[in-house]
């Protein structure tokens, strides 16, 4: 069995870890999951590096792979973790990257700490369409304690829409715990409205990582 290391900061790892077991059943997962740290960890980038560093060194070195299910840790640190334990492997939670070969309206759900890096910024020039910028600093505390309703996502989502005069054909989920809404957002704006989350990115990475080849379903 190949050891893999899910870290995050609440129920977003939670998340990923179980779908991870599910598609590739090959390897062992080791959920380090951080609650008593997860402000910290959505909300500054040198801090949770720190708290990274501690909550991994008992398995850097030892683990197959290391997962950030973090898109802050990811954007603000892989490239630090991957140049400073070169004998360890990491991949984490990249932005969701839309098909760009048709100019769709895009509408990215984060946190703020997220779309102040310059990783962000440069990631929106990119897409070279019109995107809209919502940050939900809220949202990950209160899905991790089971309080986000789903009448009131819709109703902040539609009051954000409705001040900007803009309606998405495409949503990007840019934080890991935004997955618990993932059907709820799907149900509200109908199949039309393509929702993008970095599971599918991550697990060609690990997949590439661990060299695994193959389909999933061959995996499975």
């Amino acid at each position: 069995m190949l050891n893999v290391v899910v870290f995050d900061s609440g129920y977003g790892g939670e998340f990923f870890a179980d779908w991870l077991e599910e598609e590739i059943p090959v390897v062992k997962v080791t959920r380090v999951i951080d609650w008593r740290n997860a402000a910290l960890l959505l909300e500054n980038p040198k801090k949770a590096r720190k708290i990274a560093v501690d909550d991994l060194h008992p398995h850097i070195g030892k683990a197959d792979l290391i997962v950030f299910a973090n898109h802050l840790l990811t954007v603000t640190s892989l490239k630090y973790f991957c140049n400073k334990y070169k004998t360890q492997k990491f991949v984490g939670f990249d932005l969701a990257k839309p098909d760009r070969f048709i100019k769709r309206k895009v509408l990215v759900l984060t946190t703020k700490a997220v779309s102040r890096t310059i990783y962000y910024h440069n990631f929106l020039f990119h897409l070279k369409t019109k995107t809209k910028t919502l940050c939900l600093d809220d949202w990950p505390a209160l899905i991790d304690d089971g309080e986000l309703l789903e009448k009131d996502a819709i109703s902040t989502i539609e009051e954000f829409l409705k001040k900007e005069k803009f309606r998405p054909e495409e949503i990007i989920l840019a934080c890991s715990q935004f997955q618990d809404i993932k059907n709820v957002l799907t149900k509200h704006f109908g199949k039309k409205v393509r929702i993008y989350d970095s599971y599918d990115s991550t697990m060609r990475q690990i997949c590439k990582a661990l060299r695994l080849r193959g389909s999933l379903k061959k995996i499975k």
